[in-house]
């Protein structure tokens, strides 16, 4: 993957977090329904734009980053309160086995390289309760910035700043958490518009469970 690990996509999002501050604006996307006191891990929670809408929903929720900086600014957020923050790999989870009622994956599997996608997929399976529920977001092959950029595999791509995105087909999403049962798997799509320009954006959107 022309040099791209784990470490090199930590220290990519580390500089553009030191550099930008907080990344994301707006409102995140519509959370699913999970009973209060639901025990729940956002890996890869970034600056805490998910866990804003989380908060309010009285789920017990760790959030975890490869990250300090983007850590930190969830930390800072007033809105957040006081949450469990880890500083961690998604790839190597520091916990046993069965213990979360749900995992979080919003747009990480697709910015780190392929073998550690699956490692990602596997940790998030080993860590999920019989019944419990995977959450998972990342960009189409259909979305416009799919053909940006420095093309370092198939569909995988690094822009100026370094930071890899590998952009997905429904029926990849369905094979990388094959050890799951999937409930439903989809493209979302909205536009974005850019110097005049009206360029669509898509996002796979997948649920599963472990059986």
């Amino acid at each position: 993957m022309n040099g791209h690990s784990s470490e090199t996509a930590r220290a990519a999002w580390e500089r553009e977090y030191l550099a930008k501050g907080r990344l994301y604006g707006g409102a995140p996307r519509e959370l699913p329904s999970l009973l209060p006191g639901s025990r729940v891990l956002e890996a890869g929670c970034g600056d805490g734009k998910t866990l804003a809408a989380m908060v309010p929903l009285g789920w017990k929720i760790i959030a975890l980053d490869f990250s300090r900086s983007a850590l930190d600014l969830s930390r800072n957020n007033p809105h957040l309160g006081a949450l469990d923050y880890i500083l961690a790999d998604a790839a190597a989870l520091p916990f046993r086995d069965r213990i979360f009622d749900a995992v979080f994956l919003n747009h990480i599997a697709g910015h780190v390289p392929e073998p550690v996608r699956a490692m990602i997929a596997a940790e998030s399976f080993r860590v999920l309760q019989r019944g419990g529920r995977l959450f998972f977001r990342g960009f189409s092959v259909d979305d416009f910035r799919a053909g940006t950029g420095i093309a370092i595999g198939h569909s995988t791509r690094v822009k100026g700043d370094g930071i890899l995105t590998h952009y997905f087909t429904r029926d990849e999403v369905i094979h990388l958490f094959s050890s799951l049962s999937p409930i439903s798997v989809s493209e979302e799509r909205w536009s974005l518009k850019i110097q005049d320009k009206i360029m669509p954006r898509v996002e796979i959107a997948g649920e599963f469970i472990r059986e």
